[in-house]
């Protein structure tokens, strides 16, 4: 104890002194420590790899170009209020008709209602047989549903032997039994031939008729024929072609053609 008391001052300045040594010694491995760590820093953000960019989202651009290959048209003539107000016609019997579209007066406003096909017939009506002073005749029935005349429209009949000829048809052949023969005929207006027995009448197709209204006037047309005369919205219109699916008119004022559809 007395050694302490006598040198504690020397073994404080030691103690001082050791640890100062210590901390010399420890320095360098801390600064050491440190600029490793701020050097790991330093990596992490320059050499860090970049994320991928995620896909590109053209819907907005591909949409655009859409509709820059489909332009939008805008109707200036019939649809359109500000350039083309809606148009009131007065009809025949006085009530307002309002135009919306265009097709409400006029040509486009007639309705097809229905559209028939017209024959043309040939039947084997009788046979009148063959004697010693004239060869066998034969009694065809002649009936064209597209006759422009309507008393040619029923059936009517024609005496024909083996060679003749008529301004309908040509007789030129005969088969089979002399009571059911089988007549081969040669059609005068389109050199057309047909076979034809009592068993076997020939028709075809040679026209058609429609039936037509104007509901705007309350009018109607039956059985209207190519050539038949319309009058309707103070106008004067004809029928010049009819077949299975349509109807074309033509205004006398203009030439004027409509195509009106047949939808059954």
């Amino acid at each position: 104890m007395s050694f302490i008391k006598k040198n504690y001052e020397k073994i404080l300045l030691g103690v001082v002194l050791l640890g100062l040594l210590g901390l010399l010694l420890w320095l360098p491995a801390k600064i050491a420590h440190d600029q490793q760590r701020l050097q790991d820093i330093a990596n992490g953000i320059i050499h860090t790899p970049p994320k991928p960019l995620p896909p590109l989202d053209l819907a907005r651009e591909t949409n655009v170009f859409s509709r820059m290959q489909s332009p939008y048209l805008l109707n200036f003539e019939t649809t359109n209020r500000l350039f083309n107000p809606m148009q009131w016609q007065k009809a025949s019997d006085g009530h307002w008709i309002v135009v919306r579209n265009g097709n409400e007066i006029g040509p486009g406003a007639i309705v097809v209602s229905n559209i028939r096909p017209l024959y043309f017939r040939l039947k084997l009506d009788s046979i009148e047989a063959s004697n010693q002073f004239s060869p066998a005749r034969y009694v065809i029935s002649i009936q064209r549903e597209n006759a422009a005349m309507p008393g040619m429209r029923n059936p009517r009949q024609r005496f024909i032997s083996m060679g003749e000829k008529n301004d309908i048809f040509s007789l030129t052949a005969v088969s089979g039994l002399a009571n059911a023969p089988q007549l081969t005929l040669q059609l005068t207006d389109t050199g057309e031939t047909v076979n034809l027995s009592q068993s076997k009448p020939f028709q075809k197709v040679d026209g058609h008729a429609a039936d037509l209204k104007y509901p705007p006037e309350n009018k109607k047309w039956n059985d209207a024929r190519v050539g038949t005369g319309l009058k309707f919205a103070n106008g004067d219109y004809i029928v010049v072609v009819i077949d299975q699916n349509e109807v074309v008119i033509s205004a006398q004022s203009n030439q004027k053609k409509t195509t009106l559809q047949y939808q059954p």
